[in-house]
């Protein structure tokens, strides 16, 4: 099968994914993208709302869809990180002695849910650091591999609310996409009321299961990406960078920090699939541009005169890429 003929089933594959998740959650067709996206590039996707716009019900019908193993750890204050990897445990062997076993947590499935992942302390949330990482875990000195694919997406309530803490800095950067759930609209929410307030409910059919997702990651990362595209990715991430050659007036005013250099890695393996839903092999700078939001969003840290002002990091990432050319400036 030659290339055009693989990048034209995976845009089938990705429509089939996206219309068997469509069968479940009302709209957010953004966010279904968002969520596939992030799937196919190897990361993981954090989303925000407000409960119950749908997350949660999100998750559950993706993984329905893939035909994977699914966990879902609920983020509590009281949650441990044992809760999360697993730990070792003393049991009775068969000869009538004990042993030592490792007895996994529900972070070994290939699709995990983590709910209302702010709930938790910033201890339990850094015993996701190695996982989303390394795609490994490490209890008592002993690694275990997390089985291919892992993915995961964590649903987390806007950080002005009750019982919340905010994320570490270095488990945020982990997360590839950050996309933001909106209240439905008025249409929407009356099919929503229509599909969930009946005795029959949708139940999506298998697209494909985890072995097929690991193929799909793997030919993603071939999409060609020329250096003009390239070069763009690395001037968007360097302009979230206070005082840097590129950091526009809003930048050096309001961020503390910018990007991590994982930002232009989303920015490319996300063009990358965007530009494998067109049905082209080749990454255009359209591509990067339309993944600038949910890649660097939660990679703006802003100070406190934009706390003040009320300015947002949507705001900082939409002056960036309205300033930063596709074409590097000539000095």
């Amino acid at each position: 099968m030659d290339v055009e003929q693989t990048a034209e089933e995976f845009r089938n594959n990705f429509s089939r994914l996206r219309e068997e998740v469509g069968k479940v959650i009302v709209g957010c067709e953004p966010i279904i993208d968002g969520v596939l996206t992030s799937l196919f590039a190897g990361g993981h996707c954090l989303l925000e709302g407000v409960p119950g716009l749908g997350k949660t019900m999100l998750v559950r019908a993706l993984s329905e869809a893939l035909g994977s193993s699914f966990a879902r750890i609920q983020f509590t204050p009281d949650l441990m990180p044992a809760d999360i990897i697993g730990t070792n445990m003393v049991v009775d062997d068969a000869s009538g002695g004990r042993e030592i076993q490792f007895r996994p947590g529900p972070i070994f499935a290939n699709i995990l849910l983590a709910d209302e992942i702010n709930r938790a302390t910033p201890k339990t949330q850094s015993a996701m650091l190695e996982a989303m990482q390394e795609h490994t875990v490490t209890v008592a000195r002993t690694t275990h591999i997390l089985e291919e694919p892992f993915f995961v997406l964590a649903t987390q309530n806007p950080i002005e609310m009750e019982g919340t803490y905010p994320l570490p800095e270095a488990q945020v950067d982990r997360f590839f996409f950050k996309l933001l759930m909106e209240f439905p609209e008025q249409a929407e929410l009356a099919e929503i009321l229509d599909r969930t307030t009946k005795a029959e409910h949708a139940e999506p059919s298998e697209v494909m299961d985890g072995g097929e997702i690991v193929k799909w990651q793997e030919f993603v990362r071939n999409v060609v990406v020329a250096p003009k595209v390239t070069d763009y990715a690395v001037r968007l991430v360097l302009a979230t960078q206070p005082k840097s050659a590129f950091a526009t007036e809003m930048v050096n005013t309001f961020v503390r920090f910018g990007s991590s250099p994982r930002g232009a890695q989303a920015l490319l393996l996300a063009g990358k699939v965007n530009a494998l839903r067109d049905g082209r092999f080749n990454v255009g700078f359209e591509d990067v541009q339309n993944a600038g939001f949910a890649a660097l969003r939660h990679r703006v840290l802003l100070n406190f005169e934009a706390d003040a002002d009320g300015i947002t990091s949507d705001e900082v990432v939409k002056d960036i890429l309205s300033n930063v050319g596709e074409t590097a400036k000539v000095a």
